[in-house]
């Protein structure tokens, strides 16, 4: 059968056709051929582009296919495309992430175990993960706030040396970074010194730590052997003891008992202080007239004269 130049010139301009739309769609990453569901998700704005990779722990398991914004929501609609073999969890969240620093985004089907197995054309709920660059983009006014309070901090240190130097000529700061080598040294002997008394204290310092150590270890066991004495018992015969002393003085002061009469009754001190002045009276007598005691044998008794006044001072 003879084919005739027309339905050559047809069928090459055909197979043209689709060898141009094949090439086309696969520059796009689109592959005519495979077999692919379609899932919806949705984002507050748009940081994708058409084909970005959709990912499941790290490994592209499909693309986006479509990207819309949704007037009524004010939103961002995104259809993406996964292989069939793919199982996830309807209740899954697909994440917006960044793959690297050139600012390229990626979607990840982060999948939840649940069972309940999504179905071509269901929409999934979102999430987006900060990166580096937004979180250098959200930060960038504190960090660069930070960087001029440092260079100020800088330029304000530097005027102050400026200050320090009297002589700006290279004499005087050769002089400056002398005296600072010197106070440097100095540090450094002093440090040296220090380490020096230390080591030949050595012996001392550890016994002083280990009788510190020893005191605080008696300390621990006295305080133990107190919580071990029954306090209370004692505290409360102590009371006791106050109690009956209480009493005991109630007793003397409401003249009770021979202590109290004593010393609450004035007669006894009435009748001391009378045998006082009678005692007095008779050690005077015995001054004044010895020898009428000395004969108190005698048959003659010699009458009692009471003292005159002069004679009792």
């Amino acid at each position: 059968m003879k084919i005739s130049r027309e339905v050559k010139t047809a069928v090459l301009v055909l197979s043209g056709i689709a060898l141009f739309i094949y090439l086309f769609s696969y520059l796009k990453g689109e592959d005519l051929f495979s077999n692919t569901n379609i899932y919806y998700t949705e984002f507050d704005y748009n940081a994708l582009s058409a084909s970005s990779s959709v990912t499941v722990k790290g490994n592209k398991v499909g693309k986006v296919e479509d990207i819309r914004y949704d007037f009524e929501t004010g939103k961002t609609r995104v259809s993406f495309s996964v292989s069939p073999k793919l199982k996830f969890s309807k209740n899954s969240v697909i994440r917006l992430y960044e793959t690297g620093i050139m600012g390229g985004n990626a979607l990840a089907i982060i999948n939840v175990n649940d069972g309940d197995i999504a179905k071509p054309g269901d929409f999934i709920a979102s999430e987006v993960k900060p990166g580096l660059i937004t979180s250098l983009k959200s930060n960038f006014t504190g960090i660069s706030s930070d960087l001029d309070s440092t260079i100020r901090s800088a330029d304000t240190l530097m005027t102050n040396l400026n200050k320090l130097v009297v002589d700006e000529s290279e004499e005087g700061i050769k002089s400056t970074i002398a005296e600072l080598n010197g106070t440097l040294k100095a540090f450094k002997n002093l440090s040296y010194s220090i380490q020096g008394v230390l080591k030949d204290n050595d012996a001392k310092i550890a016994t002083i730590l280990e009788n510190f150590e020893k005191t605080s270890k008696d300390l621990s066991e006295l305080s133990a052997e107190l919580k071990q004495v029954d306090l209370t018992k004692t505290v409360d015969n102590l009371n006791k003891t106050l109690t009956g002393i209480q009493d005991i003085m109630a007793s003397i002061d409401n003249s009770e008992g021979t202590i109290g009469k004593l010393l609450n009754d004035d007669s006894l001190y009435n009748n001391l202080e009378a045998a006082s002045k009678e005692m007095e009276l008779l050690l005077l007598d015995i001054k004044l007239h010895p020898a009428r005691y000395r004969r108190i044998l005698s048959k003659k008794e010699i009458p009692y004269q009471p003292p005159t006044e002069d004679q009792k001072n």
